[in-house]
């Protein structure tokens, strides 16, 4: 038995989960867009992941350029999944 390729097989589990853990608390949270808090028009929750997506155009796509293209703010709520769109990054709210 390998005890210590057990032992270093969990020890690089335990990393990347807690590497998950620390990213996620990082951009998880209540948010505002246009001066108002945002609440998800699903479930009506109001924590939510943030992220980014590429908002690709087809002449550029053409051109092979799509890293020219511009982006667009995302928040992916917690409780649901659902995913709301901006073209203005959202104000984190402080969790205090």
């Amino acid at each position: 038995m390998n005890f210590k390729g057990d032992a270093m097989t969990n020890w690089g589990r335990a990393l990347r989960k807690g590497a998950k853990a620390f990213t996620e608390s990082l951009s998880s949270g209540e948010y505002a867009a246009g001066g108002q808090k945002v609440i998800c028009g699903q479930c009506g929750g109001s924590i939510f992941d943030a992220g980014s997506a590429q908002l690709n155009s087809a002449g550029l796509t053409f051109a092979g350029l799509d890293w020219a293209d511009k982006s667009a703010a995302t928040l992916a709520c917690v409780k649901c999944g659902k995913i709301l769109w901006f073209l203005k990054k959202p104000e984190k709210l402080d969790q205090t």
